[in-house]
């Protein structure tokens, strides 16, 4: 951008001078300034993965919204999440409050092995290899693994459904169809580039939207709050994940995908959904 600045010299009338001079306006040198370009949508995935790729833990609160699109209804859920390198997470659903007290409904729980999806109400605990169904990229980056850009197209979405007037939408397309990606939306501070929301639309058109507040990016998490025992649950079935979705898939299809992040329902289905970062 070129900006032109003229001085305009004012005239001199002094004294008794015979004839006043009059001076010509001089045009200063031609300034060329250089203006700054906004961050592509590439690079901004770039910098929202550098900033995860430092962060060795976080601590957050959640909220979950699920919309389910055939029938129109919403649910929300409210919890805490915990992450931790190498792959550790922990996402607990709590139930509504009663006489300001909560309790843990629902819990996923994973030492970067094995994840356990742990329903109080259902008695029941569901384990699974991540050895064998590791977990997808818009999970993993939150640990600072795996490539966003290899596995989705980024754009920068500017229609203001998501997030507020100063975030950055970045809207992620899978490069290849799947069942649980349709869409994926990260809502981005411009700040530090961590992610305050995600928000994933499934191959149905259901919408499974996390919000993510107050984060803790320093205090320390215990490896014990990633590791579940399953002697600890009296009285809960114990299922196998892999055993049962090999069971339930035709020859040849393979064990199935790993939980894919913002899947499920409003119940805690799809931990992992979302980023620990908030505004």
């Amino acid at each position: 951008m070129l900006i032109d600045i003229f001085t305009y010299l004012a005239f001199l009338h002094g004294g008794a001078h015979p004839a006043p001079t009059t001076l010509t306006p001089t045009a200063a040198p031609i300034v060329r300034v250089r203006v700054a370009t906004a961050p592509t949508a590439d690079e901004y995935v770039d910098k929202v993965q550098a900033f995860y790729a430092k962060v060795n833990q976080v601590t957050a609160k959640f909220r979950q919204e699920v919309t389910n699109a055939a029938f129109g209804d919403k649910k929300t859920s409210d919890g805490m999440v915990w992450i931790s390198k190498p792959g550790k997470m922990r996402w607990d659903y709590y139930s509504k409050p009663h006489e300001g007290k909560v309790d843990v409904k629902k819990s996923f729980i994973s030492n970067g092995t094995y994840l356990y999806v742990v329903e109080h109400d259902n008695k029941q605990v569901f384990r699974k290899n991540l050895q064998n169904d590791l977990m997808p990229v818009a999970v993993s980056f939150l640990y600072g693994k795996g490539d966003l850009k290899a596995e989705f197209t980024a754009a920068i979405d500017s229609t203001g459904k998501y997030g507020a007037k100063d975030d950055v939408v970045l809207a992620l397309t899978p490069k290849k169809k799947s069942v649980q990606y349709k869409m994926l939306y990260l809502v981005v501070d411009p700040g530090n580039f961590r992610v305050k929301q995600s928000v994933i639309i499934d191959s149905q058109d259901n919408i499974n939207h996390f919000r993510f507040y107050e984060p803790d990016f320093d205090k320390k998490v215990d490896d014990k709050w990633f590791e579940f025992n399953e002697k600890s649950v009296k009285n809960y079935r114990i299922r196998d994940a892999d055993e049962e979705q090999q069971q339930a898939a035709p020859a040849g299809s393979g064990s199935g995908a790993a939980p894919a992040a913002g899947s499920g329902s409003a119940s805690g289905s799809g931990a992992g959904s979302g980023s620990a970062k908030t505004k």
